[in-house]
């Protein structure tokens, strides 16, 4: 009869400690996805901002060392990512394949100017540094005419910067529930110890004692949550990183160490001040508490 009540308990501890763990686990997987979004939300918002390019168009006759030389000066700027000379013979055949006829033919000229087509850091597209780059372009003997999409620049960057905004609310937000829902589970698993913690008080057993094992145990199970909530952030990265390679989500291992620094820390911190204060609070009950 003994040996099945034994087992009974120990059923049951172990059913215990492993809704603790996945409890913690998907809790802080939900923190983790939170955290990888806000940590490559500059990288996405460049990557979209970087599809916006800056065209000048050059005046005529421009003599070709002169050009090579004011290319590569150009390219040398801190902003410019990519550089492409566009001749008028390429820009006139790529329009002919857009409208699917031989405007040249019918015009008997091609009025179109060679061009420079210039990709453009995503940490400069923003209204104010555009408009003082393209003004600087605007000052150069050899530019007739520089274009970029304004309207496109002031949509990315306002919407980019409420996407931000709400981001850091929702996460700061998730993070406090992810902190009580973690703590609620701590705390059943020790409600559920609270008479053994009560017969150890009056044994003579030290509060510092008594917690001890119950903090340690707590912190294991933290980690362990933490470790398996790593697991899915990292096979959610090769995922991502298989759909959209263009984020080189892998390539940023110092983002990803970072994150499961963070995931680990705050397991560790939270298991432990929970289990702290639970046991806290059932040391300082008196035994007829107990029951209630």
């Amino acid at each position: 009869m003994s040996n099945s009540f034994e087992k009974y308990q120990k059923r049951r501890l172990r059913s215990s400690y492993f809704s603790v763990v996945i409890s913690i686990a998907l809790v802080l997987f939900l923190v983790g996805l939170f955290g990888l979004v806000i940590l490559k939300t500059n990288k996405i918002a460049n990557h979209f901002r970087e599809q916006v390019a800056i065209t000048l168009f050059l005046k005529d006759e421009i003599n070709k060392d002169i050009l090579k030389k004011y290319q590569n000066e150009v390219g040398k700027e801190a902003f410019v990512k990519n550089i492409t000379f566009v001749s008028k013979a390429t820009a006139a055949a790529n329009y002919s394949k857009d409208i699917g006829e031989d405007f040249i033919a019918f015009l008997g000229t091609n009025p179109l100017k060679d061009a420079l087509e210039i990709s453009v850091k995503g940490a400069f597209v923003t209204p104010v540094k555009m408009n003082k780059i393209t003004a600087d372009f605007k000052k150069s003997p050899l530019v007739s005419e520089v274009i970029y999409d304004k309207p496109l620049i002031e949509l990315l960057t306002k919407n980019i910067q409420q996407v931000s905004f709400w981001m850091l609310l929702f996460s700061g937000l998730f993070t406090v529930i992810a902190v009580v829902l973690i703590n609620s589970s701590i705390r059943l698993s020790i409600y559920s110890k609270r008479f053994t913690i009560k017969t150890m008080q009056m044994v003579g057993a030290t509060k510092g004692f008594i917690r001890r094992p119950f903090i340690w145990k707590s912190i294991q199970l933290g980690l362990l949550g933490a470790l398996l909530a790593m697991c899915g952030v990292i096979g959610l990265v090769f995922y991502l990183d298989t759909v959209i390679p263009s984020f080189d989500l892998l390539k940023d291992t110092m983002d990803l160490g970072i994150l499961g620094g963070g995931i680990v820390v705050l397991s560790v911190l939270i298991t432990w001040l929970s289990t702290f204060f639970a046991t806290r609070h059932f040391l300082n009950l008196r035994t007829e508490e107990l029951y209630y």
